[in-house]
């Protein structure tokens, strides 16, 4: 098995139980993710088989969005409804008074990481800290708010908020912030992640069906070619005996094409990552086995 599965993540499952339930489907302990989920959250979360799991830390769209549900008139010491509640009142936040603090929100912002969360201090992850009761001063991270937009009510406090986000954002985090900006307090009651870089829900297998399809030995139809995380550098065909010599770690030369990199193509198919440089080719990764 090697491509990329993306997989809508059920909630109560952490990243690591949906690797190793995949383990098991795909047959192979070669898997990646990318972009830890909590497990309350649902959505994308795309997994590298075989392969391509040497594309991981390769993509070059690190972005995400989600759909939030932020509940007013709680607080709770995990930033979710699954922590502690620390503080419940009644409050009459309106569509009106929140849409009107979002703009402080939108674009470079600094923001500190929760407590619980996976970030290191001194080799330890706060999270582990937390639930020690240990609380610890955190340096406030820049990170950047692309879209953040209300779209919908659920209940009198329950809203609904879309977020594009870079990397590193939490949102947890940005709802307990918004809360104080109003005056009150929020906590996260719902997380779905939409997208995950280039991968999307409409790209996304539940495991259910991810599980139906290994029955049905049609698994590979749901995986997308590593390619396709590279969709967006211009391709270079590499003729066969150039194609060897790229297998075989040597550079290629006279080559016709402007400096930059490229996706390689050879004569079957995808062969990974290369430089050229002055007509020379080289390779930059390679996801064909070398000969």
């Amino acid at each position: 098995m090697n491509g990329i599965l993306i997989v809508d993540k059920p909630t109560g499952w952490t990243s690591f139980d949906v690797i190793a339930k995949l383990r098991g489907i795909l047959g192979t302990r070669k898997l990646g993710h990318s972009g830890t989920l909590d497990p309350m959250a649902t959505g994308v979360l795309p997994v590298f088989a075989g392969g391509a799991s040497k594309a991981v830390d390769m993509q070059p769209d690190h972005t995400k969005a989600y759909r939030a549900l932020v509940r007013f008139g709680l607080a709770t010491d995990t930033g979710d409804v699954t922590g502690t509640v620390l503080r419940s009142e009644q409050t009459a936040v309106t569509e009106e008074q929140l849409k009107a603090v979002l703009p402080r929100f939108t674009g470079d912002i600094m923001q500190t990481p929760p407590m619980y969360s996976a970030v290191k201090v001194n080799g330890s992850p706060l999270y582990k800290l937390a639930r020690q009761g240990v609380t610890v001063e955190r340096k406030a991270r820049p990170v950047t708010i692309h879209r953040l937009e209300v779209t919908g009510q659920e209940g009198e406090q329950d809203f609904v908020l879309e977020v594009d986000c870079s990397k590193g954002t939490y949102v947890r985090t940005l709802v307990e912030d918004l809360g104080e900006a109003l005056g009150v307090p929020a906590t996260l009651a719902g997380l779905r992640r939409t997208r995950a870089g280039v991968f999307g829900l409409e790209h996304s297998h539940t495991i259910e069906e991810i599980q139906a399809a290994k029955d049905e030995n049609r698994l590979e139809e749901l995986l997308l070619p590593v390619e396709t995380v590279f969709a967006h550098l211009p391709a270079l065909t590499v003729s066969p005996g150039n194609t060897a010599r790229l297998l075989n770690g040597a550079p290629c030369y006279r080559i016709k094409a402007e400096n930059g990199v490229y996706r390689l193509q050879g004569p079957e198919g995808f062969l990974g990552l290369g430089r050229v440089e002055d007509s020379i080719l080289k390779t930059e990764k390679l996801f064909v086995e070398r000969t």
